[in-house]
């Protein structure tokens, strides 16, 4: 089977848009993915990335123009009996490898860290779910000294609603989500830093059709 999606996104000042197509091929996923740096001004391999994927093992993604590979294995262990993911993810260009670990404790409630090796980026957050419908998302970065938080809160079955506060930066976003397999998907963004004079708002929005061939 085949699949792909075309995001197209509007900001006031610029606009852009992306396509991914991927085909299954047993257990593993082929993905290619480009933007409109690709085919604006004739065909190019700008914005060009393709990926071999096994879900639940590994992603190797390949950018084409940095010519630039980046590789991501996944594992699930067991610890007191709680379902602990891992993720190990290591790019060859810039050299940073990323180790992110995410505890499950129950359905409601999960906690995680991320840590960049040989630096002090560090960042552990707790995750909790009420009802199903509300989640609460704290945040400490280690290497800023900072807490971020994040709520979410599903409505009208398709329309999830989200809002976070950055506290090193000061900014304050909101975010409006709707995804619907017959009418497709979009997402508009409003971000303000707090810490500025002029408090003006950054608007974005984003559409995204999916289609199976």
């Amino acid at each position: 089977m085949m699949k792909a999606s075309f995001k197209a996104r509007y900001e006031p000042d610029k606009a852009a848009a992306a396509s991914t197509i991927s085909i299954n091929a047993g257990d593993f996923k082929l993905r290619a993915s480009l933007t409109d740096a690709t085919i604006v001004n004739g065909p190019s391999l700008n914005g060009l990335a393709i990926a071999v994927e096994k879900p639940g093992f590994f992603i190797v993604d390949y950018n084409v123009p940095k010519k630039d590979i980046r590789f991501q294995f996944m594992n699930s262990v067991r610890v007191a009996e709680k379902p602990l993911n891992l993720t190990y993810i290591h790019s060859k260009g810039d050299g940073r490898t990323i180790l992110d670990g995410a505890l499950v404790i129950d359905s409601g409630n999960k906690v995680s860290a991320n840590h960049v090796l040989g630096t002090v980026n560090t960042k552990l957050k707790y995750t909790y779910v009420h009802e199903g419908l509300t989640t609460f998302e704290p945040s400490y970065d280690l290497g800023k000294n900072a807490w971020d938080f994040a709520v979410t809160r599903k409505v009208y079955g398709d329309d999830v609603f989200r809002a976070t506060y950055q506290t090193s930066a000061k900014n304050l976003g909101l975010e409006w989500n709707r995804s619907s397999k017959q009418n497709g998907s979009f997402k508009i963004t409003a971000s303000v830093n707090l810490a500025e004079e002029r408090k003006i708002p950054k608007l974005c929005a984003e559409t995204i059709w999916d289609f199976e061939m």
